[in-house]
């Protein structure tokens, strides 16, 4: 979703109807923060100096009714000055145009220029960021917009806290080190600065919105020409939030769909919040019974909530009754709510309406929605949902509990495979049932990719055929219409051992960075949230494999790097919720080495390679072979105990 302003001085409106306050700090005394005074240029530019050729006109917008313009030719600027109130370190974006080369878009501090980036020749709007620029208080950023041969326009400048956490990645293979650059800056540039007073209600019907609010700890997620954050896209974002430092983010986004997900709403999450997470976005939501709903994305918000809980050991995840409850309802109450069209026997199957996505649809796959009630997307996030229950209710130390939900979840994979999915396989799998129990097989889009992303096919042949299946539908015509699709694609690939394949999708996502959005008033491909968050974290859970368990101290590995990448290392990896970092490296498939960077504690690590091997050695230490399946797969492995600042090297040979 796009950010058409930061700021209004307008007049509130009607706002949308609106959940509680989330926390304690969303009623704390405002500090004071560092502010753009008229970021959309809405109100002539308040505090910007232009020469002649340059200033605010109407026309090219990219939000709102007006822009910044600088003519073509040399000479032409516009300049803003403001003072840090408080030391910090920000990034720095704008959307700009610029129908010539030569152009700039310039960063100053205390009249020294920190950065200058020199424009394309790109007619259409683009987002450029200047990042972690340093402030001290009192000191006086500068912004500034150069002319060039032709005309500049920009608009919707936005100030983000830069990153918390800055993991780096190295490798032989310099395009993996650019992604991860490129991806990890764009990922932070998507952050809003908590305390902005913002727009709620954007969209490209109401490009002004309905008034203003102050912003919480949130970050795009969706279209960039829309005030709000959407549970499909945040919860895909999740983990690579994570790792550019984003938990307080994650935990307000999260709490405030739990919020959301009312009796009224039949446990149903809204599908979108402004960004002061209270605030239903108005073009989703018109009244408790008529709003946009989808299936998968209740079961994919306790997935990626226990998710976050894995990766940081934060107690809140499994103490906080908001979130809890939300947990309960969604994998008891709203199922029973919705569990009718279908008789699944002894299991139970969430279905959607058939009739639009504001009536409930049973897919994320909109074009596929109307008439089906159960998709294969919702019943295999249904069972991650599942899976995750039983960890969070092993973090509250109730094992029975988690017990009885990963039987649950162990009686619906055997189900699917045994009924729900028929004997097929490849184009012959069922991937939905109408609401008259139709079965429906053929290409689903994402109620086909979600099925083995998702890990609800038994492993084996009629898997492998499946995963043939998509990637011949995912190149051919009918493949997925969008970029938001295809970043689902590495994580699937991966998930299923195939890393050729995944890493292939990753380059081709990134190699169309700048193409345009199938939506014109998007941008380029590259400025959908969704792109830059995933390829985060597809080269740290994908390539390199890091599965965290904060809570219990443990880590495990895998490298699955693609043929011809012969090492690939990532550094300051965020684990827990404090500073402990680790750094892992992968040499090729067989050798491992992992840095506890921490200054106390320890991680129990295990170490992965696949395959039966003859020989493992710990820090050059024969040992006993061990092997495990897992998925399928059958591992030999390794568990040392790698304490504080101590590096542990794990190596199979045959």
């Amino acid at each position: 979703m796009k950010p058409s302003r930061l700021m209004l001085l307008t007049a509130v409106a009607l706002l949308a109807p609106m959940a509680p306050a989330l926390s304690a700090t969303a009623s704390a005394a405002p500090r004071p923060q560092l502010t753009i005074p008229d970021p959309g240029f809405e109100n002539g530019g308040t505090g910007w100096t232009f020469t002649s050729g340059a200033g605010v006109g109407t026309g090219n917008k990219h939000g709102g009714e007006r822009f910044l313009y600088l003519d073509a030719g040399a000479g032409k600027s516009a300049q803003l000055t403001i003072v840090a109130p408080r030391n910090g370190s920000y990034d720095f974006s704008a959307w700009i145009g610029s129908a010539g080369t030569g152009g700039t878009y310039t960063i100053r501090r205390n009249d020294e220029t920190v950065q200058t980036i020199t424009l394309p020749q790109h007619p259409g709007y683009a987002r450029y960021t200047i990042s972690d620029v340093a402030l001290k208080t009192g000191d006086r950023l500068q912004i500034e917009f150069g002319s060039g041969s032709a005309w500049v326009n920009a608009d919707d400048l936005m100030i983000s806290p830069a990153a918390p956490a800055d993991p780096k990645v190295t490798s032989s293979d310099p395009e993996v080190v650019a992604m991860f650059d490129w991806a990890q800056k764009k990922a932070n540039s998507w952050v809003q600065l908590p305390g902005t007073v913002g727009p709620i209600n954007v969209d490209e019907y109401q490009t002004g919105g309905t008034g203003t609010a102050a912003y919480e700890p949130t970050y795009w997620a969706g279209y960039a020409n829309r005030s709000a954050y959407y549970s499909r896209d945040m919860t895909h974002q999740l983990a690579g939030a994570h790792l550019i430092g984003l938990d307080a983010e994650n935990e307000t986004m999260l709490r405030s769909y739990a919020r959301s997900a009312t009796a009224e709403h039949k446990y149903f999450p809204v599908w979108s919040l402004n960004f002061d997470a209270k605030t239903y976005l108005s073009i989703d939501y018109k009244s408790p019974d008529n709003f946009v709903r989808e299936v998968p994305a209740t079961f994919e918000l306790v997935e990626k909530a226990a998710q976050a809980y894995l990766w940081t050991g934060d107690r809140r995840y499994v103490d906080d009754p908001v979130l809890w409850d939300f947990y309960r309802h969604a994998t008891e109450q709203f199922i029973d709510l919705h569990n009718s069209a279908k008789d699944n026997g002894r299991v139970k199957v969430a279905e959607g309406t058939g009739q639009g996505i504001f009536q409930g649809a049973a897919s994320y796959n909109e074009q596929d929605g109307d008439g089906l009630a159960e998709a294969g997307d919702g019943i295999a996030s249904e069972y991650q949902a599942y899976l995750a229950m039983a960890v969070l209710a092993r973090g509250r130390g109730d094992t029975a509990l988690a017990r009885t939900y990963d039987k649950r979840a162990a009686d619906l994979k055997t189900y699917f495979n045994d009924d729900w999915s028929g004997t097929g396989s490849g184009a012959d799998m069922v991937r939905a049932y109408t609401t008259s129990g139709t079965p429906v097989t053929g290409w689903g889009k994402e109620n086909s990719v979600f099925m083995p992303m998702k890990q609800i096919i038994d492993p084996g042949p009629r898997n492998d055929a499946y995963l043939d299946y998509i990637q011949a539908q995912e190149l051919g015509p009918d493949g997925s219409p969008n970029i938001e699709s295809t970043t689902y694609l590495p994580d699937m690939f991966f998930k299923n051992n195939r890393p050729d394949t995944a890493w292939q999708w990753m380059k081709k996502i990134y190699g169309e960075r700048e193409t345009q959005h199938v939506n014109s008033s998007q941008g380029p491909d590259g400025d959908y949230p969704e792109v830059s968050f995933t390829l985060v974290s597809q080269t740290v859970q994908g390539l390199m494999g890091i599965t965290p368990d904060a809570p219990n101290h443990k880590v495990t590995t895998q490298s699955q790097l693609p043929t011809g990448m012969k090492w690939l290392q990532a550094a300051d990896v965020p684990i827990g919720t404090g500073t402990g970092t680790v750094t892992v490296r992968h040499d090729g498939a067989t050798r491992t080495t992992l840095t506890n960077n921490s200054r106390k504690g320890s991680y129990s690590w295990e170490a992965r390679f696949p395959g039966v091997h003859k020989k493992i050695k710990v820090n050059g230490v024969p040992q006993h072979v061990r092997t495990k399946v897992v998925n399928g797969v059958t591992y030999t492995y390794a568990t040392p105990t790698v304490r504080a600042g101590a590096t542990a090297v794990v190596q199979v040979t045959d």
